[in-house]
């Protein structure tokens, strides 16, 4: 017989694990409700046309961002140091900003969907793409500083010196054990090496 308490082992559940199924959910019926609408104003015809056109210009724009992409990271590889023909220049990060909002941008044309497609179109405007690329590499060193203060060598290496107990284990390893080469007698014979 069960009681309805939990059991004192069962987690709460994170808001984000509640909302965001709600979330897609709700944008879900959204997008079913608005391709209806434009359906009985412009006719399905219209619509199926709209579909297609953006599941095509958004390959269109994944493709064309994918070979940006791998175009900037053959530059960054040729131009790395001890490499054949480095010049020391570094690549400019405008070419390299904004191509995962570029490759975002055609994901959610190729979403059907009226508000999917309007977002995607307005990743794929320059401006806006390079506003968000901004906004979110400024957010990210903004978390970075308040996580690690320190870097991320220093924020691995505490989480690597902390056992599970909580108990923290520092010093290095010294071992007072022979090695196989020098544990043989001088006196053995070595086996011959085979080609």
């Amino acid at each position: 017989m069960t009681t309805g308490t939990p059991p004192p082992t069962a987690r709460r559940r994170s808001r984000a694990r509640t909302f965001v199924p709600l979330a897609v959910a709700a944008w879900a019926v959204l997008e079913i409700w608005l391709l209806v609408v434009v359906a009985d104003v412009a006719g399905g015809l219209t619509v199926l046309i709209l579909l297609a056109a953006g599941i095509l210009l958004g390959a269109a724009v994944i493709k064309r961002a994918g070979r940006r992409a791998f175009r900037n990271l053959t530059e960054t590889l040729q131009q790395m140091p001890g490499q054949p023909g480095a010049d020391g220049s570094s690549p400019t990060p405008s070419s390299s900003r904004g191509n995962g909002f570029l490759m975002l941008g055609g994901l959610l044309v190729m979403i059907p969907g009226m508000v999917s497609d309007v977002a995607g179109l307005l990743l794929l405007v320059p401006p806006v793409r390079s506003a968000l690329s901004r906004y979110a590499e400024r957010s990210l060193q903004r978390r970075m500083r308040t996580l690690a203060p320190d870097g991320f060598s220093d924020a691995f290496q505490q989480a690597r010196i902390h056992r599970p107990d909580g108990k923290v284990v520092q010093g290095e390893v010294i071992r007072d054990e022979p090695s196989p080469r020098d544990a043989r007698p001088d006196d053995e014979p070595r086996p011959p090496l085979t080609p």
